[in-house]
């Protein structure tokens, strides 16, 4: 195995998440792309084992839960792929789009798709504020995903028109998250969300719900 291999089965089964051979294998991978391509096109900051691991890796599975298989998920300012392409290596079954305004990006992770081998999953093309404003787009998925996107306020603006009604809309944030939900609250009542629960993880993790 290799430390990122080591570190991460021993990070993500403290976390709960039991990893498979072919799952380390995949996640491996994508960390050695990750940090290969970083040298010529800034995907992250973080680029050591452990940092990458525990702070991209783990925290994108904290945002699973155990209604994902089956559903389909947009992961909207994807980045680097987090959390969308973690979600996507632990749970197959999960359909994913990953949605950035930046093609550079999506051209790196089309070929960790290829190299990985996923299926149903793809890169769109689109900035976060103009998604909700498709048609192609809006209320058409189960699951919607942001990680360090924008504040909450704004983000919610951004990602529940794309949630179905009864869909799930889960935030990646970091420690201020409390603040955010506060600031938050006229925002989700007006889009006709609700906070669900607000979960503390290794940053800080909140879902919400369109009803």
């Amino acid at each position: 195995m290799t430390e990122f291999e080591k570190i991460l089965a021993a990070k993500a089964a403290g976390a709960g998440f039991n990893l498979t051979e072919t799952q380390m294998a995949q996640f491996n991978k994508y960390y050695e792309m990750l940090v290969e391509t970083n040298k010529v096109m800034n995907l992250t900051a973080l680029t050591e084992p452990e940092d990458v691991a525990v702070k991209h890796v783990v925290d994108s599975l904290m945002a699973y839960a155990d209604y994902f298989p089956g559903k389909v998920l947009a992961d909207v300012g994807t980045g680097a792929g987090f959390p969308g392409i973690p979600l996507k290596i632990y749970c197959p079954e999960l359909k994913v789009v990953l949605i950035d305004s930046l093609a550079k990006r999506l051209n790196f992770l089309q070929r960790v798709i290829d190299e990985l081998q996923l299926k149903d999953i793809e890169g769109v093309h689109l900035r976060a504020e103009d998604a909700g404003k498709s048609a192609a787009h809006r209320e058409k998925y189960d699951i919607v995903t942001a990680r360090a996107v924008a504040r909450l306020s704004v983000l919610s603006e951004y990602c529940l028109p794309l949630v179905k009604v009864g869909g799930m809309f889960v935030a990646l944030k970091g420690s201020k998250y409390k603040e955010e939900i506060a600031a938050a609250g006229k925002a989700l009542s007006v889009l006709g969300g609700k906070i669900v629960s607000a979960q503390e993880v290794w940053q800080g993790s909140n879902q919400h719900q369109k009803g």
